[in-house]
């Protein structure tokens, strides 16, 4: 069969299983969950795995709306693909064994902070949208952290909750919750700048071939 028939279809199809497999997991811990919702809605995990959701459903069943352009556009692939790896890598590294979970809750966990972005991040790699990035987009992709880092902060001064052990300045104070957050932004400048240069790379490294 020819493999530029199947390539496209397999694509639809890996979308639209990782879509729901992700709304799965995101319903099923709000299903779990004893949180509030405003709570549950003010998480980063949730946050990420619901632009993993959202943004594949809409490029699959919409993709020349605007919305699905815009999901469909290699820069935000990119922006969610860096987000979901910072997800999985502060979890994993940070944050992992904070919490002792079992049954249900273990695996939904799991899912959101090590299958889901392993998933996304293989979609990302075998399926993004052919452009090309710029460098000024890894400044553009930390505008979504700075602004929930500040909402965190300011919702957690107004009802004294805060989604992460880092940013709760009730207990750590400002100049500590504040210097964790300059290295947060950082860890995504950063992370950001690598997948420009290895998409850029992988690009460079194409037209030689071809050339």
């Amino acid at each position: 069969m020819n493999s530029h028939l199947t390539k496209p279809s397999f694509k639809s199809f890996s979308a639209i299983s990782l879509a729901v497999i992700t709304w799965f997991t995101i319903f099923l811990q709000l299903y779990l969950t004893t949180e509030s919702i405003s709570n549950f809605f003010s998480y980063f995990t949730i946050l990420c795995n619901l632009l993993i959701a959202v943004s594949l459903t809409i490029a699959s069943i919409s993709p020349k709306s605007k919305a699905g352009i815009f999901f469909s556009s290699l820069s935000v692939q990119t922006a969610i693909a860096l987000y979901i790896f910072i997800v999985s890598l502060v979890y994993n590294l940070v944050l992992r064994g904070i919490w002792v979970f079992s049954g249900w809750q273990l695996f939904v966990d799991n899912m959101l902070h090590v299958v889901n972005p392993i998933l996304y991040i293989l979609f990302w790699l075998f399926f993004r949208t052919k452009g090309t990035l710029k460098w000024q987009d890894g400044l553009y992709w930390i505008v979504f952290p700075l602004s929930y880092l500040i909402y965190s902060l300011i919702r957690g001064s107004l009802i004294n909750w805060y989604p992460y052990p880092f940013l709760n300045a009730a207990k750590l104070g400002y100049t500590k919750v504040l210097a964790n957050i300059s290295i947060m932004l950082i860890v995504f400048l950063v992370a950001g700048l690598i997948l420009i240069f290895i998409t850029q790379s992988i690009k460079n490294k194409k037209l030689v071939e071809t050339a």
